[in-house]
């Protein structure tokens, strides 16, 4: 018998409609289109503005552009994780109600929060399951609301996150295809440099905290900055080693959109040409776990079975880490 390995089948994103550009946030905060391009290189992101509609929404909506466009059963569906670090509620499972939206009524659900690596350890996680041989469908989705930790007079970060969700199946492939190998590090002693301080059982919710905006997300810049670079990048690097990859024979890096300059400065520690670095952080700034699936769905036409994925992120923790992904299937687009 063939060894399992765990390949992504399907691909399903969603980003809301409103379009935040760096125009409208010069009107906002002390900033200017030159300043935002040249030191993140994103030039809009996409909000959730509705009331009432959270993370779940785009969880759903990603998931049922995967489900249309696979002309998949969610009765089919065993598992749904929604890889998350915005959930909708306390205590109540964004990936539950996401399932039951959905109609997988047949799938265990459970939400995933690494911050910005959510999505990687996530791909880890459902890999697992399908190797294991007891699993066929895992639905793994990547969504968060950003906006609704952002200060929007806060210049340092209201520029750089956006809403959106990305979503992909994983079943069991026979072919080589898939899933080849991991390199998932944290280190908890960065977690005051990325975080929203109050809101979690250390600092419950007070209205003194409100007052004093401490629910908003905060980053210490230049330290996150710094980690993020060299830790995408080595981990990146130990994947190639590893597994006797040249520059050559990597057809797509698939890196957390979280800055221009991180991005590219792990791309030329691998040595790979622009051409074969996915982004489009340009459109959608950060989405935190929504960027790699974005980044598949948007690459999606032109990924060819076969083709070798090196998918990279770092995030809050800190979380950071690299997978080694053979693509599955040659796409209909």
């Amino acid at each position: 018998m063939s060894k399992i390995s765990a390949a992504i089948t399907a691909v399903g994103a969603y980003v809301p409609e409103y379009v935040l550009t760096n125009q409208i946030l010069e009107t906002m905060v002390d900033t200017n289109d030159e300043w935002i391009t040249t030191r993140t290189g994103i030039k809009e992101r996409r909000i959730l503005k509705e009331e009432g509609k959270g993370t779940s929404f785009l969880a759903i909506k990603a998931a049922q552009d995967l489900i249309s466009k696979k002309g998949l059963d969610p009765k089919d569906i065993d598992l749904v994780i929604v890889a998350t670090a915005t959930p909708d509620m306390k205590a109540a499972s964004t990936a539950s109600y996401t399932a039951s939206e959905i109609g997988a009524v047949n799938a265990f659900t459970f939400d995933m929060d690494a911050a910005c690596s959510s999505f990687l350890y996530g791909m880890s996680v459902a890999a697992g399951y399908i190797e294991s041989g007891r699993y066929s469908k895992v639905l793994l989705i990547g969504a968060d609301k950003m906006s609704s930790i952002i200060n929007y007079k806060d210049r340092a970060t209201c520029i750089i996150f956006g809403d959106g969700a990305g979503a992909v199946l994983f079943e069991p492939n026979e072919e080589g295809l898939g899933l080849q190998d991991e390199y998932l590090r944290s280190d908890g002693s960065g977690r005051e440099f990325l975080q929203a301080p109050a809101g979690g059982s250390v600092s419950p919710l007070t209205h003194e905290a409100l007052d004093k905006g401490l629910q908003y997300a905060f980053q210490e810049g230049r330290t996150v900055f710094k980690n993020a670079v060299f830790n995408m990048a080595d981990a990146t690097m130990k994947i190639l080693e590893r597994n006797n990859l040249t520059k050559e024979n990597v057809a797509w890096l698939a890196a957390h959109q979280a800055n221009k300059r991180i991005i590219d400065a792990t791309a030329e520690r691998m040595d790979l040409e622009p051409e074969k670095v996915m982004m489009n952080i340009q459109k959608y700034g950060n989405t935190t776990s929504a960027t790699l699936p974005l980044l598949l769905h948007d690459y999606e036409s032109q990924l060819k079975k076969g083709d070798n994925i090196i998918f990279a992120a770092f995030g809050g923790g800190f979380n950071w880490g690299s997978i080694y992904l053979k693509w599955a299937y040659n796409s209909d687009n």
